[in-house]
């Protein structure tokens, strides 16, 4: 397996060096929204512990991306009015995997609406700030 390159998306966000619309973050995980959402409130969940994929991150490090995207999901549930949610790892390309950075993807799911493919769309900002609004004060108030 390759090695976990710092100089990833991810790993600049997490320094700082790219921006993110942030709607939540401990000491061990940031969660964010996808800029190219494939459902509006479509959340990254991340360590801030340098892995790759679920291949090499230790089982407690994970332990504390399950447990944030299990709390994102509830509450993306309740901010978007959701009927169901997707949590979705990728683990190298064969898997899907396109940013070496382990991520969680959340997504709230509405009956009879499709999924955009991926990457396929770049959200506008304001539309990004709005669902980032939502997403905190649904974890507020979780």
């Amino acid at each position: 397996m390759t090695a976990y390159d710092p100089q990833n998306p991810f790993a600049k966000i997490l320094r700082g060096e790219f921006p993110c619309h942030k709607v939540y973050e401990d000491e061990h995980v940031l969660a964010f929204l996808d800029i190219m959402p494939r459902v509006p409130g479509h959340t990254l969940v991340i360590p801030k512990a340098p892995a790759r994929n679920i291949l090499d991150i230790t089982a407690e490090d994970f332990a504390h991306v399950a447990r944030a995207a299990h709390k994102v999901a509830a509450a993306a549930m309740k901010a978007f009015d959701a009927d169901g949610i997707v949590v979705q790892q990728f683990s190298e390309p064969a898997a899907g995997q396109v940013v070496y950075h382990l991520h969680m993807h959340v997504m709230p799911r509405h009956d009879g609406v499709a999924m955009l493919p991926p990457a396929s769309r770049k959200e506008e900002t304001a539309v990004l700030e709005a669902n980032a609004e939502k997403l905190k004060t649904a974890l507020q108030t979780s």
